[in-house]
């Protein structure tokens, strides 16, 4: 089961990473541009294939529920901060940037504790908005100055307003889902200690 096809595509997300942060670093524009997008376009593509493979062949895995959001989460941070490093967006267009990072971070760390407890956090259709808002905005990032211009707007000027639409969401999704978990780390305080082992133990985590 760990080398299976959806794994296998989600490991080489994992592996495309350093690929397209040395196309952005140390191939000059518009050639490490357009590549650096294309690698980024695989590990979009292969995000929603691993998962719809697994569940289409049964093929769904603890590791690779322990690996998708790792890489995607990889896949994130390692394409805002190297688009931050060459000063793709600067000054207060780094603030989105930053929520979105620091929201990744605080879903990491409720994901830990619910997995403790087993207790299913179901995507919401804001949240799936909120991806697809923010996977577009980052290609056109990651696009930049290399891109053409639609009127009056640059493919750079859609990537950063994109990023700042995605941020709003993020902060309204990474609430709820804030709000959610402290209502169950309340309540797992709450409960007796033998019920704090045994609570939601026939339920499964998932990724939002």
């Amino acid at each position: 089961m760990l080398m299976n096809l959806p794994n296998i595509l989600t490991f080489s997300r994992i592996v495309a990473i350093p690929i397209m942060v040395c196309l952005l670093l140390f191939v000059a524009d518009p050639t490490g541009s357009w590549l650096a997008f294309s690698i980024y376009s695989y590990a979009c593509i292969t995000d929603f294939f691993d998962g719809y493979l697994a569940r289409a062949w049964h093929q769904q895995s603890a590791f690779g529920r322990f690996l998708d959001p790792i890489a995607d989460k990889l896949l994130i941070a390692s394409v805002l901060l190297v688009l931050v490093g060459i000063d793709r967006f600067h000054g207060v267009n780094v603030l989105p940037a930053a929520v979105i990072l620091c929201r990744e971070i605080l879903v990491s760390g409720l994901r830990e504790f619910l997995a403790e407890v087993r207790v299913s956090m179901p995507v919401s259709s804001l949240a799936k908005w909120k991806t697809s808002i923010q996977m577009l905005a980052m290609g056109f990032l990651l696009v930049g100055h290399s891109g053409p211009d639609f009127g009056s707007v640059s493919t750079l000027e859609i990537g950063i307003y994109g990023l700042w639409i995605a941020a709003s969401l993020t902060v309204i999704t990474g609430g709820d889902y804030l709000i959610a978990g402290l209502r169950h780390i309340r309540e797992t305080d709450q409960a007796p200690v033998g019920r704090r082992r045994s609570t939601g133990s026939d339920a499964d985590t998932e990724a939002s």
